[in-house]
């Protein structure tokens, strides 16, 4: 492997050795990349979020290479260190070849039970749910926090459905033993609801990666969630 295009490997891939999954319990925002939308592109946008004390970060790019994008993912996993979670939306592969903290997957991707096999027990694995039924089953396969979506009608994803509302979170909350993580259509008019409703986390693309100043729009997420957390104990 040419030296040139990745980083120090060994460096990366054993100088790390934190246990990630003591993080699930601190998150708040979630920061899924998008590089069709980023107006600074990805590493500034991980980089920046991650000042802002972002805990988790999920690599999404449907554009690229293979190659491209590990050599990407190494560069997100250098940025994240023990600072955040570093997820790969989708391509297990990837995410095995730089030793990410774990995966993002849909319902029509690889199974859980064989992801974790590929993966090891000590990886996350989250799974994106869009109903109660789908939601209790995950954690049933060995999920280790699922992706309630869309709350909120979105065009990020063009097969995403009708949003369900920050209202059904609360009867997938209270069913779980894992964290729930809101998606699909939030913005600032409408993140404190999506707390009030019970997911401990939330992302909002086009909200953070579509701003001139990503690390000021993370904060800001930051800071109302866990305001709103605050009022609500």
């Amino acid at each position: 492997m040419n030296s040139q295009c990745f980083p120090a490997l060994t460096e990366l891939i054993t100088g790390i050795d934190m246990d990630k999954r003591k993080l699930l319990a601190k998150i708040d925002f979630y920061l899924v990349t998008d590089s069709g939308l980023s107006k600074k592109r990805t590493l500034s946008d991980v980089r920046n979020a991650v000042e802002a004390g972002c805990r988790i970060v999920q690599y999404r790019e449907k554009d690229r290479s293979t190659k491209e994008m590990v050599k990407e993912a190494f560069l997100i996993k250098e940025i994240c260190e023990d600072k955040a979670i570093f997820l790969v939306n989708d391509r297990i592969d990837v995410a095995m070849a730089v030793d990410a903290d774990g995966v993002h997957i849909g319902q029509d991707d690889m199974p859980i039970a064989i992801a974790r096999q590929l993966l090891g027990d000590d990886k996350i694995i989250g799974l994106t749910v869009h109903n109660l039924k789908e939601a209790l089953e995950a954690e049933q396969d060995g999920a280790d926090y699922v992706g309630l979506s869309p709350i909120f009608d979105t065009s990020t994803k063009e097969d995403a459905g009708k949003g369900i509302g920050p209202e059904s979170i609360k009867g997938v909350k209270n069913a779980l033993n894992i964290p729930i993580v809101a998606i699909g259509g939030i913005n600032k008019e409408n993140c404190m609801s999506v707390v009030r409703g019970g997911a401990d986390s939330l992302v909002a693309i086009s909200a953070v990666v579509c701003s001139d100043d990503v690390k000021s729009e993370t904060k800001y997420f930051i800071d109302m969630i866990r305001i709103t957390r605050t009022n609500l104990s």
